[in-house]
């Protein structure tokens, strides 16, 4: 029998911490939380190769809110993140560790949103904690807007991706702007040389961490299916409707494709959705949105807009193309068999890319059988909906509305059971609530009829 994994009590914490460690339902530490934590509550550097999904968010948050001091003004701790949906989740974890920690501001500043309500923001009173894209940081230091000079910690998330979005120089320049005595913490799923090249760089005798070796891995089932491109739409159809996997992540390697497949797919009847970095940024969140709280069930994206899901129980992750090399291939199939759970990843390869496959067998550690998929009949509205539909309250945090509320709404006046009601997710100026499909029409129009916390709002379906 192995032993039980520490409490978070046998850290030498702040005890506001573990007000936040409580309301997030944290008692144990993961193994990347119980080989760091001790040596970053002493303050020393970190490079950790760990993957998504195994609490690296949890160690660094606590890792710098022990540090700080909410009685000093001025950014103390500094996580840069490769795009916005992961700086937005990431600032999210952190404020929910820092529940107890009164007077505390964080602040998340990304590109591809509007720049004012940042510079006012920063107008008003600087944070002591800043989560940000390299691009959009390093824009609002050169406008002398951000000023870095009492930055303790500093935390590079998915540094892997940082590199591969190009952003090494920003990063560079940054980390120059740092007082030289920080506390550096460096997290990478991968660990090729430019890793390591920019760790050592930026770090001093740091404690080397990895996690999520061969015998701790989830089990991923991993089939390759070898297919004429011209029968890809046909080959991917017919494996979501054998597997029926629940939900499932459509990876494309162009953009351009990512919409024709979603398209194609909401043809066949799936509630399939694209997700790529020229969509805008409200299109983005809502699509995150529909997809965890299993209104959409397939989504179709591209490797960078990808970046910032967090779904615990993914049931299949799918390359309708496969990447062009294995570091990308391990950080998609690694999306499904999370948390415990066994996962399932599919192939769908055109010649090239089985030759592709066979050069990178020894890389990827895998031996492929080859197979050839069932081709489903492209019939219209042949493939089963999602279990939920989303519908969009236009009103929010602003309009101090809680989820409650809206749960009130829905089994009260509405006269839902309690069980058609699904995942509420409330913004400042917009909620969502998944609702069982069968009720749906009828959630819709007694909302849009009613009221919710006495006051008329717009309603609508997706």
């Amino acid at each position: 029998m192995t032993d039980a994994a520490p409490e978070f009590t046998t850290l030498p914490l702040k005890p506001e911490l573990f007000q936040g460690l409580d309301a997030l339902g944290h008692v144990r530490m993961t193994p990347i939380q119980a080989q760091a934590l001790p040596a970053l509550i002493e303050g020393r550097d970190l490079i950790a190769q760990a993957p998504t999904g195994s609490g690296k968010t949890a160690a660094f948050g606590l890792a710098l809110l022990h540090r700080i001091d909410p009685t000093q003004a001025g950014v103390q701790a500094l996580v840069l993140c490769p795009t916005r949906e992961l700086a937005d989740q990431v600032g999210k974890h952190i404020r929910k560790l820092a529940t107890g920690i009164a007077n505390l501001k964080l602040s998340i500043f990304t590109g591809g949103t509007a720049l004012a309500p940042q510079l006012a923001s920063l107008a008003q009173h600087a944070p002591q904690v800043v989560v940000g894209t390299p691009g959009r940081v390093q824009e609002l230091m050169r406008k002398r807007v951000l000023d870095l000079r009492s930055v303790s910690v500093l935390v590079l998330d998915e540094a892997d991706r940082m590199l591969d979005m190009g952003f090494e120089d920003a990063i560079r320049e940054i980390a120059g702007k740092l007082p030289k005595t920080r506390q550096s913490l460096l997290f990478s799923a991968t660990y090729p040389d430019a890793i390591r090249a920019i760790g050592h760089g930026l770090t001093h005798d740091a404690l080397e961490v990895t996690v999520g070796d061969i015998a701790q891995r989830p089990v991923i089932e991993q089939l390759f299916f070898e297919v004429e491109p011209a029968q890809k739409p046909a080959a991917l159809a017919g494996l979501l409707l054998q597997h029926d996997p629940g939900s499932a992540v459509v990876f494309c390697n162009m953009r351009r494709d990512v919409d024709d497949v979603a398209a194609s797919l909401a043809h066949l009847g799936f509630s399939a959705l694209p997700l790529h970095g020229e969509m805008e940024q409200r299109d983005r969140d809502e699509v995150l949105v529909r997809f965890a709280n299993r209104s959409c069930n397939v989504l179709v994206a591209s490797d960078v807009a990808a970046r910032g899901l967090d779904i615990d129980d993914l049931g299949a992750v799918v390359n309708y193309d496969f990447p062009t090399d294995p570091d990308t291939y391990l950080h998609r199939i690694g999306r499904t068999g999370r948390a415990g759970r066994s996962g399932l990843a599919m192939s769908l390869c055109g010649a090239r890319e089985v030759a592709r496959v066979v050069t990178m067998e020894e890389q990827l550690g895998i031996k492929p059988r080859w197979q050839r998929p069932a081709l489903a009949s492209l019939r219209p509205n042949a493939a089963p909906a999602a279990p939920m539909v989303t519908l969009r309250i236009d009103a929010g945090r602003t309009d101090k509305l809680r989820p409650g509320d809206i749960v009130g709404a829905l089994t009260g006046d509405a006269g839902l059971p309690g069980d058609a009601v699904g995942k509420i997710d409330v913004f400042p100026t917009r909620s969502y609530v998944a609702i069982a499909r069968n009720h749906a029409t009828k959630a819709l129009a007694r909302l849009q009829a009613g009221k919710i916390k006495g006051r008329k709002f717009r309603v609508r379906q997706f």
